[in-house]
């Protein structure tokens, strides 16, 4: 490791602790034989790890309670030995679940991007905001905004709307009881009028903003279910409000609807089709 300790920008700790877990990960794979669980892996011991990574036992140790501390690694209480701990599947499952939704939902977001001639982003609820985590932009979007990652209110988005109207009850009640902070003059700041909304875009199946985000932008959104039938995205158009509500643009809203349709059976869902 002493090539790596003198790079410019490396932690050694947190070297060390990355290179503890590819030396557990390695001995998981080595003993594994099956699909067995993780559990069954015979792990290292203190001070094996130690001379793997070349430092004193005392240092393995200290690396390894801060590892165990938040449970990226586990101690055996009967052999004294480390092995992969059980946050790292859930961080995994995180991380991979958006990748996968990523990845299912690009030509979708591509397709309806094509059709609509509009911006369209797959944007998901993270805490009180939508994030947007995938991005298409259509042939009439001459000025293209990258929308990607930029965190916007719940209230103030057409992805917003739709995500909070099939949201978890729990979840729903949490968004509600915060403060309406107006972005623009047409941004709803009444709870009752917002959850009218709510109410009618989950009869409708989508849910609109007219320029309650940004003076002059419009959007549509509709719903992408899991495979459990959880609301765990929504596709949304947006562009220039005189556009979007122009009488002889496509039928955006019917665009959105077939297109969230789509992505929702590509991960699974089997429900009953929104009205």
């Amino acid at each position: 490791m002493s090539n790596d300790e003198r790079e410019p920008g490396v932690i050694r700790s947190v070297d060390r602790a990355v290179a503890i877990l590819d030396l557990l990960a390695q001995d998981g794979w080595r003993s594994s034989r099956g699909p067995r669980e993780i559990v069954d892996f015979v792990g290292l011991s203190g001070a094996e790890v130690a001379r793997e990574l070349g430092v004193h036992r005392s240092t393995a140790l200290r690396l390894l309670g801060t590892l165990e501390r938040h449970a990226l690694v586990e101690r055996d209480p009967r052999t004294a030995k480390y092995r992969l701990g059980r946050r790292l599947p859930q961080l995994a499952r995180v991380v991979s679940g958006e990748l996968d939704l990523r990845h299912v939902a690009r030509p979708v977001c591509e397709g309806l991007a094509a059709s609509s001639g509009e911006t369209v982003t797959l944007d998901v609820l993270d805490g009180d905001e939508i994030v947007p985590i995938e991005q298409s932009t259509g042939s009439t979007a001459f000025v293209s905004v990258n929308w990607l990652g930029r965190r916007t209110p719940v209230h103030c988005t057409a992805s917003g709307k739709i995500i909070l109207a099939f949201a978890a009850e729990p979840t729903r009640q949490r968004l509600l009881a915060k403060p309406l902070v107006p972005l623009t003059a047409r941004s709803i700041t009444d709870v009752g009028e917002l959850e009218k909304q709510l109410g009618a875009a989950r009869e409708a199946g989508f849910a609109r903003t007219f320029e309650e985000l940004e003076v002059g932008l419009d959007a549509i959104a509709a719903p992408v279910f899991s495979t459990d039938g959880e609301v765990v995205a929504a596709i949304d158009v947006s562009g220039p409000a005189h556009r979007l509500q122009s009488g002889g643009a496509p039928d955006l809203v019917g665009l959105t609807r077939e297109a969230a349709a789509d992505l929702s059976r590509r991960l699974g869902y089997r429900g009953r089709a929104v009205r």
